[in-house]
C-alpha cells in the first residue's frame, strides 16, 4: 500500500506529551504510548500503520512517523524534517545510501543491505545474495509502505527477485499475518552465499529460498567467522554447537581443521552443514583426506552432555544458539540456559582449548555473558582468558541511540585447567 499523502503538512498530528520529546531529539525513533497526549490526540483515531506529523506539546514539528495504536510502541519516527515525503523517492534515497555502506564493507554482494533502525527504516530488513534481495517486514507501518519499498528496490538495485520472508513470530505483535511470497520476479529454489576469508578461500553455501531461518542466513556473524583463522591450529578438531547449515564449521574446515562435529536440531540443517563442510574442504584445496565430519541431531544440552559421557574432547568449540531471553521476564532462567550451555562444552574441551560463546539475546549484556561463561568455568575448575570480544558484522550497523541495535556478543576465550 502506498503512502496515504505525498504532503507532509496534510498528514494528521500526534502531539506528545510535555517533555517527552527529549529522547526523540537525542536520535532514538520509538514513541510509547504512554509518551503521546491522548487527549488531544486521541491513538484511537489513528488507523494502524497511519502516518502522523509528531509534534511536542507546544505543536513544535519533530518529524514524520507511522503509528500503530494497538501496540506499546505506539510510532517510530521516520523523518526528522516536517517537510519531508515518505514515498518511494525516499525510500529509494535511504536504499542508496545503506547500499553504498555495504558496497565498501562487502567483498562479494552478500550481506545485510537495510537493518532497520540503524538505517533509518524501522522494521525493514533487506538481505542480498547476489542477484536476489530476501526482506522481512515486521511492523504495520512499514507493510503500508511494501508496494513502495519495492519499487524503491528496483530503481535502485533491480534485482532478479525481490522475496518476503513475513514468517517471523514478531509479526503477530503488530497484528500482521506470517507469510512467504515474491515480491516480483523468478525466485530459484536456492540462495548462494559467499563468505570470503581473509587471505583464503571464497566460502559458499546454498540455502533453500523459503526455508531456514530468519531471511536465510546470519550475516551477523560474518566478520566474527573470519577471525577463527588467528586462533585456529591446522588439524584442530573442532565442535560447532547450534551449527544451523555450518557457517562456523566450514570456515573451520576452510582454515583447515581436522575432525569436525556438528550439532542441532534440524535434520535439514545438519544436511546442510555436511555438505558445506566437505565442499570448504575442497575449496581449501587441501581435500577432505582423513578428517570426518560428524551430525549430531537434537537439543544442544543433550547432545553436549552425551559427547562428554563419551568421552569426545575438543580443541575449539563454538556455542552460537538462538536468544534464549526474547523478553526482559526471561531474564533469570536465559542466564541460568547461558551458563549451562557453556559448562557443557567446557566439559569437553581439551586445555588450551578455545570457546568461542555467542549471544543474540539484547537483554543479556556483554558483561552478563561473560559472568555466565566465568560462572560455568569456576563450576567444572577452568580457568577462561577472553582472547578477543566481537559484536555483529558492520553490515549490522549500531544506532549511537538505539541500544537496541546492539545485540550480538561473541567471547573468544582460552581455556586452561586451574
Amino acid at each position: 500500500m502506498s503512502p496515504q499523502s505525498s504532503d507532509p503538512s496534510a498528514l494528521p498530528e500526534l502531539r506528545l506529551r510535555r517533555g517527552e520529546d527529549r529522547r526523540l531529539r537525542a536520535g532514538h525513533p520509538w514513541i510509547f504510548s504512554n509518551e503521546i497526549d491522548v487527549a488531544a490526540t486521541p491513538l484511537a483515531g489513528f488507523a494502524p500503520g497511519q502516518q502522523v506529523r509528531v509534534t511536542t506539546d507546544r505543536g513544535q514539528a519533530i518529524g514524520v512517523a507511522y503509528v500503530n495504536p494497538a501496540t506499546l510502541i505506539a510510532a517510530r519516527l521516520l523523518a526528522r524534517d516536517r517537510t519531508t515525503a515518505v514515498d518511494v523517492g525516499w525510500l529509494a534515497e535511504r536504499l542508496r545510501s545503506a547500499l553504498a555502506l555495504r558496497e565498501r564493507l562487502a567483498a562479494t554482494p552478500h550481506y545485510r543491505w537495510v537493518f532497520g533502525e540503524s538505517d533509518g527504516l524501522p522494521g525493514l530488513v533487506l538481505d542480498r545474495y547476489g542477484d536476489v534481495v530476501v526482506g522481512q517486514i515486521t511492523t504495520r507501518g512499514m507493510d503500508r509502505l511494501r508496494e513502495a519499498i519495492e519499487e524503491a528496490v528496483r530503481r535502485v538495485l533491480a534485482p532478479q527477485a525481490l522475496v518476503w520472508r513475513n514468517d517471523s513470530g514478531a509479526r503477530a505483535l503488530e497484528g500482521l499475518p506470517e507469510e512467504v511470497s515474491t515480491a516480483f520476479g523468478e525466485a530459484p529454489d536456492r540462495l548462494e552465499v559467499v563468505e570470503t576469508l581473509p587471505g583464503g578461500p571464497a566460502l559458499r553455501f546454498s540455502l533453500p529460498v523459503a526455508d531456514g531461518q530468519k531471511t536465510g542466513w546470519f550475516y551477523d556473524q560474518t566478520f566474527n567467522r573470519s577471525l577463527l583463522g588467528r586462533f585456529l591450529k591446522p588439524g584442530a578438531r573442532v565442535l560447532d554447537v547450534c551449527s544451523y547449515a555450518g557457517g562456523w564449521a566450514a570456515t573451520a574446515a576452510a582454515l583447515g581443521a581436522g575432525d569436525i562435529d556438528c550439532v542441532d536440531s534440524s535434520a535439514a540443517a545438519l544436511a546442510r552443514a555436511v555438505e558445506h563442510v566437505e565442499a570448504a574442504r575442497g575449496a581449501s584445496g587441501g581435500g577432505a583426506g582423513t578428517a570426518t565430519t560428524t551430525a549430531h541431531r537434537g537439543d544442544a544440552f543433550d547432545q553436549l552432555a552425551a559427547l562428554a559421557e563419551a568421552g569426545r574432547r575438543f580443541d575449539v568449540v563454538v556455542v552460537d544458539p538462538p536468544a534464549f531471553i526474547k523478553r526482559r521476564k526471561e531474564f533469570p532462567q536465559g542466564v541460568a540456559a547461558y551458563r549451562k550451555l557453556n559448562q557443557l562444552a567446557l566439559r569437553v574441551l581439551e586445555p588450551e582449548g578455545l570457546l568461542v560463546s555467542c549471544s543474540c539475546s539484547y537483554h543479556l549484556s556483554a558483561d552478563d555473558l561473560l559472568g555466565a561463561i566465568q560462572g560455568a568455568a569456576r563450576h567444572v575448575d577452568r580457568f577462561v582468558q577472553v582472547l578477543h570480544q566481537g559484536g555483529q558484522s558492520p553490515d549490522h550497523p549500531v544506532h549511537p541511540a538505539v541500544p537496541e541495535t546492539r545485540y550480538l556478543k561473541a567471547f573468544f576465550c582460552r581455556v586452561t585447567r586451574c
